[in-house]
């Protein structure tokens, strides 16, 4: 165990919990401290818990054999079936990358190389679960064998350093196979084996695990050992040579890939340590090996593992918060999901052979559905440069491959899931102000694109139905297209995402003066009104849930089909088909009941149709009390804080307060589902801030944060926003252990620097100008932020359910960048 790993050990075991003794809001403390990356590793978090760099491409763990190995290494026992260098995190469907796994031997039996057992299926291993340790640059784990193995990683290459039981009979020898963690070899894989140094190199073709295409990885393998290397060669199947060090596989006969790869021994001594230095390339062996070499030049394990906790602690230094009578697991919580919102994307700068480009490019876009609603959000505060990286990538991918990208991994199209979600990123960004090398006339012409032009395959960008979307203002069920091809279901949901995205381009133009265009695309973002049937009910086991109106399906003629508003919901258990199989229904991974409040843009408009605010709220109110919704599903973020909108933000509040501690631990299992690249980590972190975004608007909702005080710096200005609560320790009284769980009180009051601030929500300037708001809590809900002009924009009407009357429609004001 490093030393680091042994103090972090210390802590949590014997102290545990921050102390009262911690009265400095912006204490300049180690965050890595509260950093646990194995949440998320059980229970179908699919985090990946390894060794990595901030959006590093080289990501160390040891692979599993687990169900929910999409992350690489699941904490629910099993089995390690090798030791592997990329990864993605937080992924639903198929396991993701894991290639070109090493495994390793004490000795082989008989002293014979084929005493060794070569195929994954056969070799796996358990592991000792207590010996399991994860902290960020850092993974160990000792195998059954008694084999101990750390990693850590620079940004293309990982080292390992495997430490063999001592025994003077060992003779250590470390295989490495050309696979994946899916078994997705596509076709013909080599390897070279030098017999005098035992470097290998080689690549293979393989599949992405949620899109289309294939893609070639090359690896480059350096050992390091005070024993000498005994010999080296290939294996195939279940046999192995020393006397071959060449080997070009295909695939087997019946399709599935055949067992391949090479292998390394070294004699018995005295110290039986091994280091493997693995660099990967997307280019060439030779970058891979250049990478290595520039990367971790001298084996030095606790220099490169010290370098990527330095990386580490710098990318988390924007954000401090009070650690007065806070629960150190609320700590963990908050910076661990900080932390995983940085493992996807990755960077491949200088890694994409697709074109050439002198602009960013990163990868592992796990899906935009997902990291638009918070992550990307979160992270334009927290870390712009990066973001700024990421939409030149985004803006230079369109500009080469025509479109822009909704899930991208494996230099691969991912399937698109619904509306064309990177008109969401690059808005968000643009309305907050982030221009440093990015053009924003060809972002905004990439956005128009998909909004005016069909792809012929829109099952992986753009959108499909755009000329009923043009001529019927709907996405029709059964529609006929003949323009462009895609999986022809979730007209509901695509329906109300179209919308939301051409209301986002309509911000855009705004800003650039493109007014006619602005009108135009703010018509069209109104057309999700087409398909809500006000008469519409909804039951529940034979029973009137007592709400009428909501969205349904309509024909190409106009007349209504049906969809149960509750089929794909969380108590949904018919059996229902909700993804992207051609026998879906009419809604993608949720309901009509939770799709119902997705009209974040035009929220005044719904709460009209659903009879004002009071019935709104009642309605909202039963979306969580059945439970309909599930807070592991991302649609599910935004209506924990849409109380805002109806003038009660006490309730969101509220909302937060519950799903936080019931649905998220400091533990393996303690998310509540995929954590998609840091989409759940994200949502806890703007949650327990406080300051929760509407992603595509510079909106952020107000509830009360976790802790005492938040400080965020911004990197863009240096100057530091703060949220303070004034009476803190009057609603978050210590718990039996001393320490408060965080969260309580209701918002009263507030001030944005010393003068009285009503809103129920701020703009990014917050954080930018580096303000300090003060809110003052209360035992109740108090009438904060409940008036209409206290209310966030909204593209409709506000009035005539409560709020008086006024077409107040104040986006305009909002978006005056040129």
């Amino acid at each position: 165990m490093p030393p680091y790993n042994l103090l972090l050990s210390l802590l949590f075991t014997s102290a545990g919990l921050v102390n009262a003794a911690d009265r400095h809001p912006q204490e300049d403390y180690d965050v890595l401290q509260y950093i646990n990356p194995l949440i998320g590793s059980a229970n179908g978090g699919n985090v990946f818990p390894g060794a990595s760099l901030p959006y590093g491409m080289a990501k160390a763990v040891a692979d599993t054999d687990s169900g929910s190995n999409q992350g690489g290494f699941a904490h629910e026992g099993g089995n390690v079936t090798g030791f592997s260098s990329m990864h993605d995190s937080g992924t639903g469907g198929s396991p993701s990358l894991g290639n070109f796994p090493l495994f390793p031997y004490a000795k082989c039996a008989g002293d014979d190389v084929n005493g060794c057992v070569y195929p994954k299926n056969q070799r796996k291993l358990r592991y000792k679960p207590d010996s399991v340790q994860a902290h960020p640059g850092y993974f160990g784990i000792e195998l059954a064998s008694g084999v101990q193995v750390d990693m850590t990683t620079a940004h293309h290459t990982s080292l390992f350093r495997f430490k063999f039981p001592e025994d003077a009979s060992n003779s250590p020898l470390i295989l490495l196979d050309l696979t994946d963690l899916s078994n997705s070899r596509q076709d013909n894989a080599t390897i070279s084996v030098d017999a005098e140094t035992g470097r290998m190199t080689g690549d293979a073709r393989f599949a992405p695990s949620f899109g289309s295409g294939s893609y070639v990885l090359h690896f480059c393998a350096d050992f390091q050992s005070p024993a000498a290397l005994r010999d080296s060669g290939i294996f195939v199947n279940s046999r192995a040579s020393a006397d071959v060090h060449d080997l070009k596989i295909s695939r087997s006969i019946n399709g599935y890939p055949l067992p391949g790869g090479g292998f390394i021994r070294f004699q018995p001594g005295e110290d039986n340590t091994v280091l493997a230095r693995v660099g990967v390339s997307f280019m060439s062996t030779q970058q891979a090996c250049a990478h290595a070499e520039s990367e971790i030049p001298k084996f030095d394990f606790d220099t490169t593992h010290q370098t990527a906790v330095d990386k580490w602690t710098e990318k988390m230094r924007p954000i401090r918060v009070s650690r007065n009578n806070i629960d150190a697991s609320i700590l963990t919580n908050f910076y661990s999901g900080i932390y995983r919102t940085m493992i996807n994307p990755q960077n491949y700068t200088g890694e994409n052979p697709l074109w050439q480009s002198s602009e960013p490019y990163f990868d592992s876009f796990y899906c935009l559905w997902d990291s638009f609603r918070s992550q990307i959000p979160f992270l334009t505060i927290f870390d712009p440069s990066s973001v700024t990286q990421m939409v030149r990538s985004l803006i230079d991918t369109q500009r080469h491959l025509g479109w822009l990208p909704d899930c991208r991994m494996s230099l691969c199209k991912g399937y698109t899931q619904g509306g064309s979600n990177a008109d969401n990123v690059l808005a968000d960004v643009y309305l907050k102000g982030l221009k440093d090398g990015i053009d924003w006339e060809a972002g905004y012409a990439a956005v128009q694109k998909d909004a005016e032009e069909e792809p012929y395959d829109w099952s992986s960008e753009g959108r499909g139905g755009l000329r009923s979307w043009k001529d019927l203002h709907y996405i029709p069920v059964e529609d006929f297209d003949y323009e462009g091809f895609g999986t022809m279901t979730r007209s509901i949901s695509r329906t109300l995402e179209y919308s939301y995205n051409d209301f986002v381009i309509a911000q855009m133009a705004r800003g650039l003066n493109k007014t006619a265009d602005a009108e135009r695309y703010e018509r069209r973002s109104r057309y999700w009104q087409n398909l809500f049937k006000k008469d519409q009910t909804s039951f529940w086991q034979g029973k009137d849930t007592g709400f009428t109106g909501f969205f349904q399906p309509k024909y190409l003629n106009g007349t209504w089909g049906y969809q149960d508003p509750l089929a794909c919901s969380n108590i949904d258990n018919s059996g229902s088909v909700c993804s992207l199989q051609n026998t879906a229904g009419e809604t993608f991974e949720s309901s009509i009941w939770e799709y119902q409040f997705f009209v974040p843009h035009d929220m005044q408009s719904l709460i009209n149709l659903l009879n004002g605010p009071e019935a709104f709220t009642t309605r909202l109110d039963y979306l969580h009390n059945q439970n309909i919704t599930y807070i592991g599903n991302e649609p599910a973020f935004l209506t924990v804080f849409q109380y805002h909108y109806a003038g009660r933000p006490a309730k969101s509040t509220s909302r937060v307060r519950t799903y936080i501690p019931d649905f998220f631990s400091p533990t393996p299992a303690g998310l509540p589902g995929n954590d998609d690249s840091g989409a759940m980590g994200s949502f806890v972190a703007m949650a327990m801030m406080g300051l929760f975004p509407n992603p595509g608007q510079d909106v952020y909702l107000l509830t009360v944060p976790f802790f005492e005080s938040v400080s965020i710096v911004s990197p863009l200005t240096g100057k530091t926003a703060t949220v303070k609560t004034a009476n803190w320790a009057e609603f978050n009284t210590p718990n039996v252990t001393g320490d408060a769980v965080g969260g309580n009180g209701f918002i009263q009051s507030a001030t944005l620097d010393g003068v009285e601030y009503t809103k129920n929500w701020i703009g990014h300037d917050f954080f930018t100008e580096g303000r300090e708001l003060v809110l003052v809590l209360g035992k109740e809900e108090g009438v904060w932020g409940t008036k209409k002009e206290d209310l966030p924009p909204s593209l409709g009407e506000i009035g005539g359910f409560g709020f008086g009357g006024g077409n107040e429609r104040r986006w305009e004001s909002m978006v005056g960048m040129s």
